[in-house]
């Protein structure tokens, strides 16, 4: 049963309280990316039939494959992935920027190139957790950034397959180049390189706690995207919602996994209550029940307010991952939101319309990493490099004033750097 709770809390650690039995696996990812450092593809051969009981031929998923998985999916499953593809890149074409350049004055010119990184590694889970989903979030950013390369790595069934869908997913995301390899080892080999699979720049995608154990230990010489905690959800909500809605919505992401979060906060005692009803009634009904149950139990949580403005402030002191607005007025209390990943507005924008098909991307900060980050977009895949130019004049202007600072500093060569160019001048007169 879900706890209500009547006092108002600020504090993230008492309203997402997540309780995990945490498992030390540092050692056995550093162990394993050691070794595929070392040994390339053998390594990722070995774990692969060690973890995944695949026997393979090949680590690269032939043309052959991914047209064949497409012709097998479901033709109406094609049909939504490709709206839901033309959604997320209308929304992320909005966020291409160009570089720009000044001429403050004669002589000068200053600017900053913006400049896609050349290869960009997409990490998708297999099994249960084959989400073509997350494939559309992840590869389409980085298409439209202007990668050059986006390579995939997916786990492969013991029958030596990738899930017909994901493959689907990736060929209508337009995905350059997919592998058969998963864990840990795949992590590394994106990060390193091997003979097979090509040394990327940034690595992007969910994974267990050995995936995210390996991106949080190859950071450094590749780019990642986040190292992302247990899925959670807070909805706001008055009394004018039906409580079926809202506890539907708790549960869209009670589902997700054991820990994840689910937290309900509203000024309506009637509104709290009838939830906890609801809830009650629904996890039954779900395919992955236990699952759900689990996480209401354990980390779900209604909280009553005075009132929405206290609910707002309790939001912007979480920074939660989802943040629906279920009031009358969403776009008034928006203004007042500052830390959240994504924020759903009104009454008929439910989670699970920003996972699939709204546009906007699924893949957010969690844990709350919202207070300083943001969820993934075209601005991952790309790098901005500054440029400058000075002529003689330019220099000479200003050659006095970076000496005078540079000494300051104590940085002598750095002083002299700017005045040595005009010492015959100076002699000269």
């Amino acid at each position: 049963m879900i706890r209500i709770i009547r006092d108002s809390l600020t504090k993230r650690d008492e309203i997402f309280s997540v309780k995990e039995a945490k498992t030390d696996v540092s050692a056995t990812v550093a162990e394993i990316i050691e070794r595929v450092r070392r040994e390339g593809d053998s390594a990722l051969y070995y774990y692969t039939e060690r973890f995944d009981r695949a026997h393979l031929s090949s680590l690269r998923v032939s043309e052959e494959e991914i047209r064949e998985a497409t012709e097998a999916t479901d033709p109406e499953l094609i049909r939504v992935l490709r709206l839901a593809a033309e959604n997320i890149t209308a929304f992320h074409k909005m966020q291409k920027t160009d570089g720009f350049e000044l001429r403050p004055k004669d002589g000068v010119i200053i600017g900053q190139k913006v400049i896609p990184v050349d290869c960009a590694g997409l990490y998708v889970p297999g099994g249960t957790a084959a989400y073509p989903s997350t494939v559309l979030m992840d590869a389409i950013p980085a298409k439209l950034a202007g990668c050059p390369r986006v390579v995939m790595v997916t786990p492969p069934s013991k029958e030596g397959k990738v899930n017909p869908v994901i493959l689907a997913a990736a060929h209508v995301a337009g995905v350059d180049e997919i592998y058969k390899v998963g864990g840990a080892q795949a992590i590394a080999a994106l990060a390193y390189g091997t003979e097979s699979i090509p040394k990327t720049d940034k690595i992007v995608g969910p994974g267990n706690a050995y995936v995210a154990e390996a991106k949080r230990q190859v950071y450094g010489t590749v780019s990642i995207d986040m190292i992302a905690g247990p899925s959670e959800i807070m909805v706001i909500a008055d009394k004018d919602n039906r409580p079926c809605d809202i506890a539907a919505d708790l549960l869209s992401q009670a589902e997700h996994d054991k820990m994840a979060s689910a937290v309900l906060v509203t000024d309506s005692e009637w509104l709290a209550e009838s939830v906890a009803r609801e809830l009650e009634r629904q996890i039954p009904l779900l395919e992955r029940s236990e699952i759900a149950r689990i996480s209401i139990d354990t980390n779900g949580k209604i909280i009553i307010t005075d009132s929405l403005e206290e609910a707002v402030e309790i939001a912007n002191g979480i920074a939660p991952e989802h943040l629906e607005l279920c009031v009358k007025e969403p776009f008034l209390y928006l203004e007042k939101v500052r830390h959240a990943g994504s924020v759903f507005l009104g009454g008929y924008c439910p989670e699970a319309l920003g996972d699939y098909l709204a546009g906007t991307n699924h893949t957010l900060p969690t844990s709350g990493t919202a207070r300083f980050s943001s969820p993934l977009s075209v601005d991952d895949f790309v790098k901005k490099t500054q440029y400058i130019y000075y002529d003689k004049n330019a220099l000479g202007e200003v050659a006095r004033d970076v000496e005078y600072f540079a000494k300051k500093e104590g940085l002598t060569a750095h002083a002299r750097s700017a005045v040595i160019r005009f010492e015959d001048e100076a002699e000269a007169k």
